[in-house]
């Protein structure tokens, strides 16, 4: 008997809604009293397609002249959640923003127009922001003028639009991952326009160059190596959210490196789905993410970081470049997301928990300093208490001093939704707890061993509770508080560990860094 296809047609269903026209710019449609243009829809189907199109490199401005007064004496804010990539966005949106007048507030009550860049991967992050679209309802009803967006991943599935458009009517303006550049045409289709406008593209479309960025800080840097990602593990709704592996030009990202460097910031970490699959597409070139590392260890730029890397594809000659240090960080994320090999299976991760802790072994081999940090879902479908305790001893083996860790929620739309998700919440909650209490056993036990060690620390900041106390960073990414004087931040300086906390340890300062008189 052939297995039944998914209906994906009611996730985006509008029975009771009017159309009103319908022509090559989209389609306007009527629905619990509030027009809404649609340009483009979310479709799961596309979504689940790899096209074999060429992808292109578009480098105009993403600015129109004719747009570059649109906000002046405007204010916008951007909420965002989830991931670094969706904080890149926001980098992208925030320098389109200005690059049309606007300024930046933190205070909703005066923004002109606030947007919310949202993340799809896990549930409570979606609560988060229905919760928040709740509370603006008020907030729209006293400022009629006020342009609320929704973007980000969260838009990019049909369900999640659907919902907004029936149940958030006040909402002006919902935009995906792939069309970000859009943003000064939607903004001024909502300035302008009465209908909500929803724009989101499924196919993953070009790749955007020269896109302005505004970054808030001076001292370190996200920088986009590519997009999307192929792996399909059957929790993970990212494939479809941000579409197809595509990776920059190297000559685009080591010219954005460069710049940066002569900007004076001190750390720049290389983004994307799965870094370590970079230049997988070319098929002009073969220049893979060990070859892009190597040109930009020749940069003169302090550190470098990357995340998020998959196992899969972390082959040896990125290793070897790693391990001549230089600019290049120690500390190497590495997410596994268990250390059962019957659970990977289901999670269609396509590595073993033996070639996990092989690659490990040639990663500790290599570079004997390196620290690692990784992922871990608990309660995935089908696990059991002796999978789970396999996830307990990797960690022990595999020396992880630091993970995220996430109970495992079902992603409609992904092939594990369809799993029977028969771990009880309880169970998971437990497994949770136990392997968040392993984990700052082995980071404490790790931060022990660095008393009386010295090591080169990035200031970052001052502490929260002390201003007296600044913390920073060491080459392996260890967060270190240390009494020192806030002109420091932004310079490099020497410390000796002192104490050792669960989470971070304590120093004092060895050497002090030169200050401009």
């Amino acid at each position: 008997m052939a297995k039944e296809s998914k209906d994906y047609s009611k996730y985006f269903d509008f029975s009771g809604a009017k159309v009103i026209s319908e022509d090559n710019n989209g389609k306007t449609i009527r629905l619990n009293g509030r027009d809404i243009h649609i340009l483009s829809e979310p479709d799961y189907r596309q979504e689940k397609q790899r096209g074999k199109e060429e992808i292109q490199v578009h480098y105009e401005n993403a600015v129109p002249d004719e747009l570059r007064t649109l906000g002046q004496g405007k204010r916008y804010l951007i909420y965002t959640y989830g991931c670094q990539m969706n904080e890149h966005d926001t980098e992208v949106m925030r320098g389109l923003f200005e690059g049309m007048g606007y300024v930046s507030t933190e205070d909703r009550q005066e923004a002109d127009v606030i947007l919310f860049n949202t993340c799809a991967v896990r549930e409570n992050a979606e609560d988060k922001v229905f919760g928040e679209l709740g509370h603006m309802k008020v907030l729209k009803q006293q400022r009629p003028e006020l342009i609320l967006g929704v973007c980000g991943c969260m838009s990019q599935e049909a369900s999640v639009v659907n919902r907004i458009m029936q149940k958030h009517a006040h909402v002006d303006l919902i935009f995906g991952t792939h069309n970000i550049h859009r943003l000064p045409h939607l903004l001024q289709d909502a300035h302008f326009g009465k209908e909500m406008v929803v724009e989101v593209w499924s196919k993953e479309g070009d790749i955007i160059e020269n896109l302005p960025k505004k970054r808030t800080e001076g001292l370190r840097a996200w920088v986009n190596i590519m997009y999307g990602c192929d792996k399909f593990c059957t929790y993970c709704i990212v494939p479809y959210t941000r579409g197809k592996e595509r990776s920059r030009m190297p000559e685009d990202v080591i010219a954005e490196v460069r710049d940066l460097a002569r900007q004076g910031f001190k750390e720049i970490t290389l983004l994307g789905q799965n870094v370590n699959a970079y230049g997988k597409d070319f098929i002009d070139r073969n220049y893979r993410f060990g070859d892009l590392m190597a040109d930009i260890q020749k940069i003169d730029i302090p550190r470098i970081r990357f995340t998020t890397s998959h196992p899969r594809d972390f082959d040896d000659h990125l290793i070897e470049v790693l391990a001549k240090g230089g600019n290049m960080m120690e500390h190497i994320h590495l997410p596994v997301q268990s250390g059962s090999t019957e659970i990977l299976k289901r999670m269609s991760r396509k590595y073993s928990r033996e070639l996990y802790l092989e690659l490990v072994e040639r990663i500790k081999r290599a570079i004997p300093h390196s620290v690692l940090t990784t992922d871990i879902i608990v309660g995935f479908p089908g696990e059991t208490e002796e999978q789970f305790e396999e996830t307990l001893t990797l960690m022990r083996e595999a020396k992880i001093t630091s993970a995220y860790t996430y109970i495992y929620s079902p992603r409609e739309g992904t092939p594990a939704f369809e799993m029977t998700d028969n771990v009880p919440l309880e169970v998971k909650q437990k497994r949770l707890a136990r392997l968040n209490a392993l984990i700052g056993e082995l980071s404490l036990a790790y931060h022990q061993e660095l008393i009386g060690q010295s090591f080169e620390v990035l200031v970052e900041g001052e502490s929260k509770n002390n201003a007296n106390v600044l913390s920073g960073r060491t080459r392996s990414n260890k967060l270190i508080h240390f009494e020192g004087n806030k002109e420091w931040i932004g310079k490099f300086v020497q410390v000796r560990v002192t104490a050792a906390q669960t989470w971070y340890v304590k120093a004092e300062v060895v050497n002090e860094p030169a200050l401009a008189i």
